[in-house]
Formats: structure tokens, sequence, C-alpha cells
């Protein structure tokens, strides 16, 4: 039972975001610039995590989004207040570079495990209760009148 709702919840983890981190994978959205503004980064043991945050401008002008991170981005990779080629693909948060992303190997991962997870409780179920019936796999089948020759 544990088990199911553990595969159960990974799908529910995954699903919900597919849509979106294809479409980054493709990088297919509305094209743009991304201005960042703001360095965030957080320090950990031995490593440092950064993200730029600034302002999505599409090309044509209609879109201007603010408060929005770079996917992919670090302490070196922008300059404050130097656009750079983006793409919204339609995420709350983020907007990702023309060249896409992987994010959704990640996805992809945890239907995996979810599917194996459920294959081995429910894929293999007949031989299991073949094998729990006592009767041994060569003797399930027996020819009929064996010993009567007539």
């Amino acid at each position: 039972m544990v088990l199911t709702l553990l595969a159960g919840f990974l799908v529910y983890l995954a699903v919900p975001n597919m849509g979106t981190a294809l479409r980054a994978a493709r990088a297919d959205g509305t094209p743009g610039v991304f201005v960042p503004q703001r360095l965030y980064c957080i320090q950990h043991p031995g490593h440092e995590s950064c993200v730029w945050v600034g302002e999505f401008r599409s090309g044509d002008g209609k879109v201007r989004r603010t408060e929005v991170e770079m996917y992919g981005s670090d302490r070196s990779s922008h300059r404050r207040g130097e656009a750079v080629p983006a793409v919204d693909v339609g995420a709350d948060s983020r907007v990702y570079g023309p060249g896409g992303s992987n994010e959704w190997i990640f996805n992809v991962l945890l239907i995996l495990v979810a599917l194996a997870i459920l294959w081995s409780l429910y894929g293999r179920r007949p031989r299991r209760d073949a094998r729990r019936s006592g009767v041994p796999a060569g003797d399930a089948h027996q020819e009929v009148g064996e010993g009567s020759r007539g």
C-alpha cells in the first residue's frame, strides 16, 4: 500500500510540470530578452548556488514579466542590465535561454520510477499466484486418460 502511494505521489509531482518541461526543452514559447537586475546566491558548504532575477520582455513588446529567474544562470553568466536572449515558455517564475533546458529528464525519471514500482507490485501478479497454489509449474497440465490404453 505504501509503495502504491509513493508511486502515485511521484506521478503527482511529475505530470503537472511535464508540459512546461517539454516546452522548455525545445525552447518553445515567446521569444524576447531577459534583463538581469539582481543576483541571488545561497552558500552551501563547499558550494554556491546563484540565479539572476530580472525582467522579461517579448520581442513584439506585448509581454512584460518582472521578478522572473533566468533558468540555468549563475554568478558569471550575466551582467546587471545587459539584455540576453530568452524564451518565455509559460513557467510561473522563470524564463529560459534560447537553447532550452534539460528539466524534462527529471520528470521522466520520476515517472519511470513510479512505473517500475507499480510493475514490481502488480505487473507480475499471475506468476506469483501460480507459485502459491502449491502446484509445481511442470505439473499444471496433465494428460487426460493417462494409464488407460484402449
